[in-house]
This record gives structure tokens, C-alpha cells and sequence, in this order.
């Protein structure tokens, strides 16, 4: 590792553990101030910051990269609201930093609560999507944290441009500019540098795909929240209302296709495979999805391409698609344990006791009925913005908002005890 990125590295964790311990005392309206400030400033610097992203775009374009992973880097007008209103949300949350549980009071008198308190300094490493930069300062800000962002390479130019705005609003607000920091280089060393930090970082949030995820595990010396891959299903059960299955389907995979709540897989009861497969087909063909089918589904829908067993497991982050028909739940809820990622599950039904079902034994950080996976996603759920959707089961679950940038420590209040 350069010596140079190592110390780079080193003397950013160091700053931003100084600009915890700021943020931690700060209160909420001086947050609160820092985080709308920051949503005046995006809006009103956007061509300055969309300039750099197009630098960004083009790159990506000279590099062929899919369609699907260059409109995640774009940084559009509707991207910039986006923000903007995730921010003032999150602002106007309250805030969870120092709030007191529920008293215990003890046989001796006495009185147990838990207070929360944030996590100290996140380290966060991304792919594609600038616009996680954002989001990621506004909730670490308002639970309290530092957090330093290392971005996807793709992505430099935006997330520098980004970087520059949040720190001059943080300064204005009399805040650290040292609590968000994004780390300024593409050399991979800086990743490595990162992830030795234990002492000065809490925390590592990778989010991305499997290579990331693997690189990150294995030489992380701090904790790790995973944020893996989305390989998410929809069940189309017997029985379901065909034409509520075909909306549902249909805008699980092809609304945005390269996120991590999009459709991958698609699993259909058999006897309802004969009515739904060539109209949930026919639909998917016009909006140029690629079927890739099991026997069964070739035999509903001729067009599709056979599938293997690479496409059960695949998270395609594109317009295509794998489609199994099952026998029955039972054969749908088993294929999902093998070959889920434990993100989001769907299953469409009019049945209530198959839908509990699928709800108490499906694990995944999101499991919905008659609706969307494209729901997973903070701002749908109530969280406003979120840092991503945890596929871990410590210390989270499931889309991380403020309350899951915060830890509990308990306090405890007595009247002169002493224990014999």
C-alpha cells in the first residue's frame, strides 16, 4: 500500500473521531439547520455539480457500461429533488440521540433506562449511485455520527463536487466539515487503508456487489454491516389475481431495473402457469426483458431462453429475468432459502393463511404481500433516506434509517447504593 494513500487514510479517520465527538454534543436544531442548508445548497449549486457528473456519465459511456448502471450514476434534476426532500425530512425527524426507554426500577431501588447514543464514525464504501453520498451524510449527521464515504471510482468527479458542498454547509452550520468527509482518490489501497482503521472507525458499511462484499470481509479489522446483493423474488401463488400478479411483476422488474429491490427471479404456481406466463410474457417483450426460463416456463412461453443454474442465483442489475414454475409454496419458499440473498421477497395471493406463512418462514430483511419489492427502500417504508437496506441481522435489518445509525447504553440512577 502507497505510504502516501496509507497516511491520507489514517489522518482522515483521525479527523473525523475529533468530529464525532463534536456532532455527538451537537443539538438538534443546530442539525437540523445544517441539514436544510445543505438541501438549499444542492439545489442551488446543481449545475456545478451536475457538470462534474457528467464528466462522470461520459466516462462511463466510453467504458460500456450497461444502461442500467449509468442511469444509476446520473445525477438528474428529478435525483437532485430527491435529496433535497430526503434531507428536510430527515431534519424534521426527531431527534433519537439522548432519549431515554422505559424505566426498570430495581429491588434496590434503583432505576435502570436505556439511552441512545450514536455509533461514533461510520466508514461507508459504494458503488455507482453519488446520490448515496447525500443521503449518507443527512442520517449520519442526524444520529450524531461521522462518516467517511468512499464512493465507487465511476463516480469520483460527482462525489468530490458533492464532498465540497456538504463541507461549506457544515461550516456555515458552526459544525466539523471533518464529520463528512469523501475520500479523494480511486486507488483501491485507499479501500485496504480504510479498513484497517480499528480505534478510529466504528463501523464499515460496504454496499455493492459480491466481489466488494468478499474483499471487505476478508480484510476488515473493524465491524462489518453488510449491504449485499439484492436477489429478490416475486411468488405468484394459485389462485392470485392475475391481473394484480402482472402490475406487481411488472414493476418489480422493469420500473428500475439495476437496483438492489428489483425482481431477479420470477416464481409461478403451476396451475397457474398456463393463464399468466404468455400475458406476463407478452407484457415483459415489449419492454425488451429477456426471459430465462426452467423447462415448464419454455413450455408457456417458447421464446425464452433455457435457463441454468447460474440464472437462479444471478442478481442481473438489468432487463433480464429468470422464471421458475413450482409445484406449490412449499417448492417456491424452498427455492427462495436456496437461492436468496436475504433482501426482498414477495408473494401475490388471495390466500391469508399462505400469505402468514410466507410472512413467518420467508427470511429476508423485507417480505411483503400483494405488492412491489421495489418497496424496500427507506422513504417508501417511513424512514426518509436511508444509508442502504442491511442484509445482516446485527445490529440491523432491513432498510437502515437514523434510529439504525444509533447504539444503547444504559444509565442508571441511584441513591447512594453500593452492592454487598
Amino acid at each position: 500500500m502507497p505510504e502516501t494513500i496509507a497516511a491520507m487514510i489514517a489522518a482522515m479517520a483521525q479527523a473525523a473521531r475529533r468530529a464525532a465527538a463534536e456532532i455527538a454534543r451537537a443539538d438538534a436544531a443546530t442539525k437540523a439547520r445544517a441539514l436544510e442548508r445543505l438541501a438549499d445548497a444542492l439545489l442551488q449549486r446543481k449545475p456545478q455539480i451536475q457538470a462534474e457528473n457528467e464528466k462522470d456519465l461520459a466516462a462511463a459511456r466510453a467504458a460500456g457500461l450497461a444502461p442500467s448502471l449509468i442511469d444509476r450514476l446520473a445525477l438528474s434534476d428529478a435525483v437532485f429533488a430527491s435529496m433535497a426532500r430526503g434531507l428536510r425530512e430527515v431534519a424534521r425527524w426527531p431527534d433519537p440521540v439522548g432519549r431515554l426507554g422505559p424505566e426498570t426500577l430495581r429491588p434496590n431501588g434503583l432505576r435502570v433506562r436505556r439511552m441512545r447514543i450514536p455509533l461514533g464514525v461510520i466508514g461507508i464504501i459504494y458503488e455507482s449511485r453519488p446520490n448515496v453520498t447525500v443521503d449518507a451524510a443527512g442520517l449520519c449527521l442526524k444520529a450524531g455520527n461521522a462518516v467517511i464515504l468512499r464512493g465507487g471510482s465511476e463516480a469520483l468527479n460527482s462525489n468530490r463536487a458533492l464532498a465540497a458542498v456538504i463541507a461549506e454547509a457544515l461550516a456555515a452550520s458552526g459544525l466539523p466539515p471533518e464529520a463528512v468527509q469523501v475520500v479523494p482518490t480511486r486507488e483501491r489501497a485507499a479501500v485496504l487503508a480504510l479498513l484497517k482503521q480499528e480505534g478510529a472507525i466504528d463501523l464499515i458499511i460496504p454496499r455493492g456487489g459480491e466481489e466488494l462484499i468478499r474483499f471487505v470481509v476478508e480484510h476488515a479489522r473493524i465491524p462489518i454491516l453488510k449491504h449485499d446483493r439484492g436477489v429478490c423474488h416475486v411468488y405468484v401463488d394459485e389462485g392470485a389475481d392475475l391481473a394484480q400478479a402482472e402490475a406487481i411483476c411488472f414493476n418489480a422488474k422493469v420500473q428500475r431495473p439495476g437496483v438492489c429491490n428489483a425482481m431477479e427471479t420470477l416464481l409461478v404456481h403451476r396451475a397457474e402457469a398456463p393463464r399468466f406466463l404468455p400475458r406476463m410474457a407478452q407484457r415483459f417483450a415489449a419492454a425488451h426483458v429477456e426471459l430465462r426460463g426452467c423447462p415448464e416456463t419454455l413450455r408457456w412461453v417458447p421464446g425464452a431462453v433455457p435457463a441454468t443454474e447460474r440464472d437462479w442465483g444471478a442478481e442481473y442489475l438489468d432487463l433480464v429475468l429468470a422464471v421458475k414454475v413450482v409445484a406449490d409454496l412449499e417448492a417456491a419458499m424452498a427455492h427462495i432459502a436456496a437461492y436468496g440473498s436475504h433482501h426482498t421477497e414477495a408473494i401475490v395471493t388471495r390466500d391469508p393463511g399462505r400469505a402468514q406463512r410466507f410472512l413467518r418462514e420467508v427470511d429476508a430483511s423485507v417480505v411483503l404481500v400483494n405488492a412491489s419489492t421495489r418497496f424496500n427502500d427507506g422513504g417508501e417504508l417511513g424512514l426518509g433516506a436511508e444509508i442502504g437496506i442491511s442484509t445482516s441481522k446485527l445490529h440491523a435489518y432491513g432498510p437502515m434509517g437514523v434510529e439504525e445509525l444509533t447504539t444503547s447504553k444504559f444509565v442508571v440512577f441511584g441513591e447512594g447504593q453500593v452492592r454487598s
